[in-house]
């Protein structure tokens, strides 16, 4: 039982004290927002100031009406001290609220007379009175906890964000981030406050959703400006009126439903919806929405600028769309400019996420599959390797069948597989492990447990009969020179192909324990050219026969969009992951932007892939080589993209193949590394086949390229029966790049696999310095 306190006069006031403050703290409040009116300032910078104010109203679709511009014209007759009160009356009528900055730079915040009147997907302009009686100059920022992305994926994507992550502030409700927020503050406005006691700025808020929605409007002009009791906050009940249904009739070449990429933009070039406000199907990280035939966007009355297209292999073009007060329709053709799939060349991209970097953790551990058969819909892309990587990994890891995913539909594949990235090996170079058959390396049921040595990782992977390689190959392979190939040694300190200089010198046990090569292919398109064909390079110069596969890492490297890079992989049946995976082992495709196409590779009507892409000759003769060419170059040169260095993305793009100022670009043979011949074609879309004719001296590898657009894997042309030794400098060149790659990776191998390692190491090293004395001297 419980003792009741004697009673005391101070018991009762103590506890009095909280409410009384309350009570002051509100009364001071009220008292403190009521609607400020300045009457001490300049006239003629304030003129000056509403000058620009009409300019950007107008700029940005939202103008005064031509009363307003009649009074302001008219106040600008009067006195200087009723201009001011003049000009207050007309423009306090537009405005949200007032923000006062008091002398000593604190900030409190009143309610303005405007109707707090929103629409659904779409933004209004409001005015904001600036009582600025410090004489600030600093940024005036508005932020809203409101007004936050509606995920969490380690990126900021607004200005809100920024501020309530560094506070520490918890993740709200979706439902209640519907607001977004953006202060004008371009030209002919500036960013930062003028200094002059009375000024006005323009905030723009967008609404996702109809209906009445309150939100948190906070302002502040730098840290430590918020005045005391939170009076820089204030909260507005909002009206959103509903927008219209916009209706996508979507229909392919074969005016078939289809499913089409739409970039929508307003006349001031705003994304629509929100990319702030997306949650999967759509996507936050780039601008563009895929929509399938019949399906539907709500956007509010105005005009519409729509990009629309399908990936690399259809032509972009531009819809105008005005919404008015009723429900609107897209009607949308696409139209191809090659369809590569006809001739049997099938695209795809084995290295695609659905968790981790741009992905958000919340509201859910990345997306699912069908939102990500939706992105190769959208691009036009028939395979997507989904790899289920580190981050995520226990939740991703579910959707692993062994199978194509049941979201598939025909000829547009969707499969889980893994991608060795963020545990296990990863330190080494990280590993993309397609048509695995288990996804879970032995003695555990997650990522932790994982071999730290690749070779490990490939012996347990390629016994299942997976195809396997170094994915974005480049990234540790770092060289200043443009040179292909070089004789740099780079600095082996990343997680691309590095430790692959090792692994290719291996064989491992295969299904059914026949040897097999431990590497399969490396990637390419998604990391600087020279960084990944150079290493490529010099391991064909000695006789090794791994391919290439084009790559994205989305949206790692590139958010843009999949199938950035692709494989085009010819079958002689129809289209199956496991065939495709096949003819990527067996070099049967070439790599792409999707912009340029080498098809059917042949020499001495060999072509690429068959007989393992090795033609014999009994002695030294001439080749001739035959590729059918297809490229499309926008008709007006990108000068700011050809103008970066080549380390700078995008790395692979047509348009860095240019010759100058046509719509040219050069078609290379190429022998053990080196170009001997080159024809020009016209990138204009049309299908040209073109023919080579080279000596060949010894024993060595050919291929076709276009750089950086698109390279052919090789044919291996085998003389008199010897194996391929074009060049001890490159020989030289792996055993250096062995050593290296052992300086900089024997600290992340586990205790119980250091044994191990040595061994692969040293088998490695013993490799080389036996093909430098095999190869022929440069």
């Amino acid at each position: 039982m419980t003792t009741p306190k004697p009673y005391h006069p101070s018991f009762c006031f103590r506890g009095l004290i909280p409410i009384l403050f309350a009570a002051f703290a509100l009364a001071a409040r009220a008292a403190d927002t009521t609607w400020p009116l300045v009457s001490e300032v300049e006239w003629q910078p304030l003129r000056a100031q509403i000058s620009r104010l009409l300019e950007a109203s107008d700029m940005l679709g939202s103008p005064f009406s031509a009363e307003d511009r009649n009074a302001l014209a008219a106040a600008e007759k009067k006195s200087e001290a009723d201009a001011v009160e003049a000009v207050q009356k007309i423009l306090d009528a537009h405005c949200l609220v007032a923000v006062q900055i008091n002398p000593e730079s604190r900030v409190k915040v009143a309610r303005g007379p405007a109707k707090p009147e929103l629409v659904e997907q779409g933004w209004r302009q409001f005015l904001v009175k600036v009582v600025n009686e410090a004489g600030v100059t600093a940024e005036l920022r508005v932020v809203s906890p409101n007004a936050q992305s509606v995920f969490s994926s380690g990126w900021a994507a607004t200005p809100s964000d920024k501020v309530y992550k560094k506070r520490g502030a918890p993740q709200q409700k979706p439902a209640d981030l519907w607001l977004e927020i953006e202060s004008f503050d371009r030209q002919p406005l500036q960013k930062n406050l003028s200094g002059l006691k009375l000024e006005y700025r323009i905030v723009q808020l967008y609404s996702r959703d109809a209906g009445r929605r309150e939100a948190k409007l906070a302002f502040d002009v730098g840290q430590g400006t918020q005045d005391l009791g939170f009076r820089n906050e204030i909260d507005l009940l909002f009206a959103a009126a509903p927008a219209q249904e916009v209706r996508f009739h979507v229909r392919d070449e074969n005016d078939q439903p289809a499913t089409g990429m739409f970039l929508i933009r307003d006349q001031q070039g705003r994304i629509y919806p929100s990319q702030a406000k997306r949650l999967a199907p759509d996507f936050a990280f780039h601008p563009q929405v895929y929509r399938a035939d019949d399906e539907t966007e709500r956007l509010p009355a105005g005009a519409y600028q729509i990009e629309s297209g399908r990936g690399p292999e259809y032509l972009t073009k531009k819809i105008t769309l005005t919404v008015g007060k009723k429900p609107a329709e897209v009607n949308v053709k696409l139209e191809r400019w090659i369809d590569p799939s006809k001739l049997g060349w099938w695209s795809g991209d084995h290295h695609i996420h659905a968790a981790g970097c741009a992905h958000y953790t919340k509201p859910s551990e990345g997306v699912l599959a069908k939102d990500m058969i939706r992105q190769c819909l959208g691009e036009d892309l028939k395979v997507g390797a989904n790899l289920t990587w580190g981050p995520c990994f226990d939740f991703q890891k579910q959707f692993f069948t062994g199978a194509i995913d049941k979201v598939s539909r025909y000829p547009y594949l969707l499969r889980y597989d893994v991608e060795v990235s963020g545990f296990g090996s990863h330190q080494s170079g990280h590993l993309c492990l397609l048509r695995l058959k288990q996804e879970i390396y032995p003695g555990g049921d997650s990522d932790l447990h994982w071999p730290t040595l690749c070779l490990n990782t490939l012996r347990w992977a390629k016994a299942q009969g997976a195809v396997c390689g170094p994915a974005h190959s480049g990234w540790g392979l770092e060289v200043t020179t443009t040179n292909l190939p070089n004789y740099v040694v780079p600095p082996f300190s990343g997680i691309g192909a590095n430790e692959y200089i090792v692994d290719v010198t291996h064989q491992v046990r295969g299904p059914g324990g026949k040897l097999t090569p431990a590497v399969d292919f490396m990637s390419t398109v998604d990391t600087p050219y020279v960084w990944e064909l150079n290493m490529w390079y010099q391991t064909l110069n000695v006789g090794f026969r791994t391919r290439i596969s084009g790559e994205t890492d989305f949206p790692c490297i590139y958010g843009e969009r999949v199938g950035l890079g692709r494989s085009y992989v010819h079958l002689d049946g129809p289209l199956n992951y496991d065939d495709w995976c096949e003819g990527i082992r067996r070099g049967r495709n070439y790599v792409s932007d999707g912009k340029s196409h080498l098809i059917g590779f042949t020499v001495n009507d060999l072509a690429m892939g068959d007989n393992g892409s090795e033609l014999k000759l009994e002695k030294p003769g001439t080749i001739h080589a035959k590729v059918r060419v297809a490229a499309r170059l926008n008709e007006t040169p990108n000068v700011e993209l050809r103008r970066r260095p080549y380390s700078q993305k995008p790395y692979w793009d047509i348009e860095r193949a240019r010759v100058g100022d046509s719509r040219q670009v050069p078609v290379e043979l190429i022998v053990n590394g080196y170009p001997v011949a080159n024809k020009l074609v016209e990138a204009d879309g049309e299908i040209r086949e073109l023919e080579f004719d080279a000596p060949i001296e010894r024993s060595s590898w050919v291929a076709i390229r276009i750089l950086p657009s698109s390279h052919t894997n090789p044919i291996f042309v085998v003389v008199d029966d010897k194996p391929i030794r074009a060049s001890r400098r490159s020989a030289e060149w792996c055993l250096k790049g062995v050593n290296q790659c052992w300086s900089q990776k024997q600290r992340f191998i586990k205790a119980d696999e250091m044994e191990q390692a040595k061994n692969d190491y040293q088998h490695a090293r013993e490799t080389y310095e036996k093909l430098i004395q095999e190869c022929a001297a440069d």
